[in-house]
């Protein structure tokens, strides 16, 4: 074991230690944001290690957020009615009534040691110093604002107000309105099997990035398609990104099934630009499909699933599998940027794959990825004014990931990240065309709603720059804290 590892998993064990004391003294909570505050409920409610959802939480965020059932018995901060019941009858002679939530507004912020293994001088020159410790490093300030709007709307919006430390690098992030069986209504179709959202928001991936409980991203997620010279292909599309667009999607068999239809500006970038452009008309496409089993032995236990409201909160152990694909047109040389003589450049690309969630007893959980990615490639003619078809550039990967209940305060995690893409090892990224990462964690509930995270990053292989014998990893260990309020 070298020494890096040694300090890293030291200093871990003497944080855990320190923590475990902590937690044995703590007196109970039971406040979340927005949610718990209208609902007087405590953050396992919702959640057994936040931001992740459990069985409640899902059918809460699939009933327009909202309980799945009786919900208005559990409400104990009524909204503002905005108008009366009888202007329903009146219409469309008067404003349909309506309803404001009471303050539905919450904050979380995060912050870390972090302790980061030691770079070569070649790479401090290419990319700059990073100290090799730091005692805190802030993360990010985020605030947050969703609720139901009465009986079929609800809204999402957050945005990070600093990220870094710093004012400069946050950026909105979900912010959308969606009617859940609103449309369904007029069709006659049966509650949230047809739901309708509108506006910017992470795709509905079958594990969010945006709201993960990893303290970094998944690899594949991140992962762009970039030719080696002389191809074209420069596509900035990234799962980790909020698009806009409008999702069609639905709930049906109570919940054991979910579908979404997205269709999408799509991103895309001129060369030179870290803004993503969405200058075109086409429109991207992206559809996720999954179907859940449970797999509790006890019948009556089993239908509980999804109207857990007035029966209590119970993890099934149940397995579920997704099928899900992406389909884009990459669009460059807008206006002759790139290359004056020659038209615009297109390059459909997609992306596919599939994932699976397994819950046993509420005290383990295994799930995982794989993703497939193809994106045209063309070159210039010898003329400058077309296009030739090149080699596709392509890649793959994928995650898998556990986690265990030691207490229901203290989870252990462990998780592989896995991206296979020869340009990347063409283009200097890593000395492979595989790239491993493994990184082992430690979660404490300090509170319902303070968390204090630990994890350990093994990387792949890379190249020093300027040499083709030299390589080093980039490891990382992160402990700090993250809460909301």
């Amino acid at each position: 074991m070298n020494r890096e590892i040694r300090v890293a998993l030291g200093f871990t064990l003497i944080v855990t230690g320190i923590l475990i004391g902590i937690q044995v003294s703590a007196p109970r909570a039971t406040a979340i944001p927005a949610f718990a505050r209208k609902y007087h409920t405590a953050c396992a409610t919702c959640h057994d290690n936040w931001p992740e959802l459990n069985d409640f939480g899902l059918a809460f965020k699939e009933n327009g957020f909202k309980f799945p059932e009786d919900n208005e018995d559990f409400v104990k901060e009524p909204p503002l009615m905005l108008g009366a019941p009888a202007q329903k009858e009146a219409f469309p002679h008067a404003i349909w009534p309506g309803e404001l939530p009471i303050l539905p507004i919450a904050f979380r912020y995060s912050g870390y040691f972090t302790y980061t293994s030691p770079q070569p001088n070649p790479v401090i020159v290419a990319s700059g110093f990073v100290p090799q410790t730091e005692i805190f490093q802030p993360n990010t300030f985020t605030i947050i604002s969703a609720s139901s709007l009465g009986p079929s709307l609800e809204f999402w919006i957050d945005d990070d107000i600093s990220t870094g430390g710093t004012g400069t690098g946050g950026g909105l992030g979900d912010a959308y309105l969606k009617a859940n069986n609103f449309v369904g209504y007029y069709l006659h179709v049966p509650k949230n099997d047809l739901n309708v959202r509108y506006g910017q928001f992470e795709l509905d991936i079958p594990f969010t990035q945006a709201r993960t409980i990893n303290l970094t991203n998944y690899a594949i997620y991140d992962e762009t398609a970039v030719a080696p010279a002389p191809g074209t292909t420069n596509n900035p599309f990234t799962f980790a990104s909020p698009q806009h667009g409008l999702e069609f999607g639905g709930f049906p068999h109570k919940g054991y099934s979910w579908w979404t239809v997205t269709v999408l500006d799509g991103e895309n970038a001129q060369y030179g630009t870290a803004v993503p452009l969405a200058a075109r008309n086409s429109k991207d496409v992206y559809v996720n499909l999954w179907q859940s089993f449970n797999l509790e032995r006890d019948p009556a236990v089993r239908k509980e699933i999804m109207a857990a409201g007035p029966t209590g909160i119970h993890q099934h152990t149940e397995i579920r599998f997704n099928a899900f694909g992406y389909y884009g047109d990459n669009e460059l040389n807008q206006g002759g940027v790139l290359y004056p003589n020659a038209p615009v450049l297109h390059e459909p690309f997609y992306r596919a794959g599939g994932a699976f969630d397994y819950w046993f007893r509420g005290d383990f959980e295994l799930w995982g990825l794989y993703e497939h990615a193809r994106d045209a490639n063309k070159t210039l003619n010898a003329g400058g004014t077309d296009y030739l078809s090149a080699t596709p550039v392509t890649y793959s990967g994928g995650f898998a990931e556990a986690e265990y209940w030691f207490y229901p305060w203290l989870i252990g995690l462990m998780r592989y990240d896995g991206v296979n893409s020869p340009t990347d090892r063409i283009l200097g990224v890593s000395r492979y065309d595989t790239r491993n990462i493994y990184s082992p964690g430690l979660q404490i509930l300090v509170r319902p709603n303070i968390k204090i995270e630990t994890q350990y990053s093994y990387s792949y292989q890379q190249p020093v720059p300027g040499t083709t014998t030299q390589f080093y990893r980039q490891n990382q260990l992160l402990a700090g804290i993250d809460f909301a309020y």
